[in-house]
């Protein structure tokens, strides 16, 4: 292990126990709002039916999957990255059980299934939408509505109309299509920075501490349409594909869709743009634009303005908990608590780059998987001086950390396989000692 690997793990477990230390010294009176700061989840011990699943699986990854990602023919690694993604995040969430891991996360509280019986009309809850938002307003909308547009809401409302409503159904979709954001993750990190380089990312891509969360809330869902409308653009604009064109569209159009599931993730555009810097050309753009029209036009003709949907989210968030949370703590406790998200492994990576010259990585392929993570992590620092995130972001920035993942291919063959081995372990660690609150 260098010294810049190091430095990065080092830094990131200090600052961590830092803002545990910080935060259980500031919150005696609940000023933070929060059990356990800076994770939204309580003290716990405990093990369940996905405990020894989950401790296999981690063996059997840290074992085998650097080999597998080595040898495998690269048309069968997405599709190898997405089914073990899956296993890894349904193990995690059985340690908690059946009912609580699983179906009572999704179905209970200020999450979206429980207000689907509310939407009769599709047209009538799109006019009067953001007047539901306010926390003065007669039946506002839980927590969770109200953060977002309306299709984050009305995804469950097509799941539930075409038979497959509740809690369970709406965690087998999100577990499902949340798994397939490291799939379409390497996906454009070969497009970008080569094959070799994907290789190497894929089994920390995999085994993300980020799992915890993308088995238990909607933002798995968001993170795997923010990745997949990447991925289609760095393959578009690379030329990696027989139509560059139809890529471009379907970049355009989950870029669409995803305008309307959360407001944040807008900032998606800047590793977007940063792909088109890297492939030097502006092509894809119109299609990308005939892409998202749609959504912009339809949403509006209904009645949903995007713009006053945000103002209006702004003026409920320091209604409630988000204006009493002091900014001072969470502006930092937000971008740390990441370190449970994306593992030691994805800091050392970090600090590797940091400590790096930057002749290193002006260069070669490299520059192109430098391009993902960096654009991520202004992005991700731009959502966190926005004030509009305070705690819980271990869950609401799942789009933007599983960008940071694929740092860890900067780092040197010696020793991966115990970098690989801290990445299981430490998920592992937060599901048997916290009830996570999602």
């Amino acid at each position: 292990m260098s010294v810049s690997h190091g430095v990065g793990a080092a830094a990131a477990a200090v600052l961590f126990g830092a803002a545990a230390l910080v935060g259980a010294a500031v919150n005696d009176d609940n000023v933070l709002h929060m059990r356990w700061p800076p994770v939204s989840a309580r003290w716990e011990p405990h093990w369940g039916p996905g405990t020894p699943v989950a401790v296999v699986l981690a063996v059997l990854l840290v074992l085998y999957a650097l080999g597998v990602a080595r040898r495998l023919r690269w048309r069968w690694i997405p599709v190898a990255a997405w089914a073990a993604s899956m296993a890894w995040i349904w193990a995690l969430a059985l340690v908690d059980g059946l009912h609580r891991g699983v179906t009572e996360r999704l179905a209970t509280g200020e999450e979206y299934v429980p207000e689907v019986a509310r939407i009769g009309d599709v047209g009538h809850f799109l006019r009067t939408f953001t007047d539901h938002i306010p926390l003065g307003a007669p039946d506002n909308w839980s927590a969770h509505v109200a953060g977002h547009p309306p299709a984050a809401t009305l995804t469950f409302v097509v799941l539930d109309r075409v038979g497959l409503g509740g809690g369970a159904w709406a965690a087998v979709f999100c577990v499902t299509t949340g798994a397939s954001a490291a799939a379409a993750v390497l996906v454009a990190v070969r497009a970008v920075a080569g094959t070799a380089l994907a290789r190497r990312a894929a089994p920390f891509v995999v085994v993300a501490p980020a799992a915890v969360w993308l088995g238990v809330s909607a933002d798995a869902w968001f993170a795997a349409v923010g990745a997949w409308a990447v991925a289609l653009l760095a393959l578009a604009a690379t030329g990696a594909v027989r139509a560059p064109w139809l890529a471009a569209l379907g970049a355009g159009v989950l870029s669409g869709l995803l305008l309307y599931l959360s407001y944040g993730l807008a900032l998606l555009a800047v590793p977007g743009a940063a792909v088109l810097v890297l492939a030097r050309t502006w092509r894809p753009l119109p299609w990308v634009v005939l892409g998202v029209l749609p959504w912009v036009v339809g949403f509006t003709a209904a009645g949903f303005w995007w713009f006053d949907g945000c103002s209006t989210l702004v003026e409920r968030y320091y209604q409630g908990v988000g204006g009493e949370r002091p900014y001072w703590y969470f502006v930092w406790a937000n971008v740390v608590v990441q370190v449970l998200t994306v593992g030691l492994a994805t800091s050392a990576g970090l600090g590797r780059l940091a400590c790096a010259g930057r002749t290193e990585w002006r260069t070669g392929r490299r520059a192109g998987l430098i391009a993902l993570v960096g654009t991520a992590c202004v992005a991700l620092l731009v959502a966190d001086l926005s004030g509009m995130s305070k705690a819980e972001t271990e869950r609401i920035w799942l789009p933007f950390a599983v960008w940071l993942l694929p740092v860890c291919a900067l780092l040197p063959d010696r020793g991966s396989r115990w970098w690989l081995a801290a990445q299981a372990a430490l998920p592992l660690l937060v599901n048997h000692l916290l009830v996570t609150r999602w």
